[in-house]
């Protein structure tokens, strides 16, 4: 009988931890001597979340739009290349923020793997913070966010750190109330074993509401790219007068009062630098719903120009 190669779909809010959690199974897949490879979507048309995961590891990357709604002839293509060009033991999808979990299920349920493929699930992280605060959102992020919740069948509940051990107990409580058949776990930096993770089992999905990344959510990922150093005192002024509908932002960074670049990560108005010691590409892609990009790509060139 042909291997077949596990699948996992990684769902989760914009800067929930997916790809802290994706570089974490990674590790350990490889520690157990497995072969697994990425299929990684983003909504900009520049990821800057493979330099993070290694060069030994099998990816392929899907830009400028979600799998549920723009790209979903292209998943086919990518899952197909991965299967023939490697002997893979599991492949990691990690989708955008604003994707539906069902609607990637969806996409890659096709006759054309149907002796290649065993899905396993879906593994949602949420951010405790973002859905203690979910009221904040829009009505169609605040949908999303809860079907997010309701289709998994293993939840991270993520960031345990940040908030205190009874608002941690009260939130779980509401979490298990949308899903009460799914896994949950309660972690920081996304940690979980990978025998965890393997040991869920798939429920039935329901009918979800179509929303569409563009038309209904407003999400939107501007890309710009940095062509010097900048100053790093304003840019953190630049950070705390953006709006709250800024939910995401990552890249790389180089700021004239230091020598190496850094990776910059921006989630629920927290920023975190963090060292790199190789020369990136300088581009930032920033995700949130009704920005106004013009003024946003002019501030950004206003900070090269200090």
């Amino acid at each position: 009988m042909e291997k077949m190669t596990e699948v996992y779909i990684l769902s989760g809010f914009l800067g929930s931890g997916k790809t802290t959690l994706l570089q974490e199974i990674i590790q350990q897949e490889n520690e157990a001597g497995r072969k697994a490879a990425i299929l990684l979507n983003e909504l900009g048309s520049v990821s800057v979340d493979t330099a993070r995961l290694g060069d030994e590891v099998p990816f392929k990357e899907l830009l400028g739009g979600c799998i549920c709604c723009t790209i979903q002839d292209k998943v086919e293509v990518q899952l197909h290349s991965l299967l023939s060009e490697h002997e893979l033991d599991a492949i990691y999808i990690e989708t955008t923020g604003a994707a539906h979990p069902v609607e990637v299920l969806d996409s890659i349920m096709s006759p054309l793997f149907a002796k290649k493929l065993k899905y396993r699930g879906i593994i949602t992280v949420v951010d405790l913070l973002r859905f203690r605060d979910r009221n904040e959102l829009s009505p169609q992020l605040r949908q999303l966010l809860i079907e997010q919740v309701q289709h998994a069948d293993f939840i991270l509940l993520n960031k345990q750190d940040l908030v205190s051990e009874l608002e941690a107990g009260q939130l779980v409580y509401s979490i298990q109330a949308i899903n009460p058949e799914a896994i949950s776990l309660l972690t920081t930096q996304a940690k979980v074993s990978l025998s965890s993770l393997q040991k869920m089992k798939m429920k039935k999905k329901n009918v979800h509401s179509q929303l569409d990344v563009h038309s209904h959510l407003h999400l939107q990922a501007i890309v710009h790219s940095f062509k010097k150093s900048i100053d790093q005192t304003s840019f953190e002024e630049w950070l705390r007068g953006l709006p709250d509908t800024v939910y995401r932002m990552k890249g790389y960074l180089s700021f004239t009062n230091a020598e190496q670049p850094y990776l910059f990560q921006y989630s629920y108005g927290m920023p975190i630098y963090m060292n790199e010691f190789i020369k990136m590409p300088l581009n930032l892609v920033i995700i949130g719903e009704k920005l106004n990009e013009e003024e946003i790509r002019y501030q950004l060139i206003a900070l090269e120009e200090k």
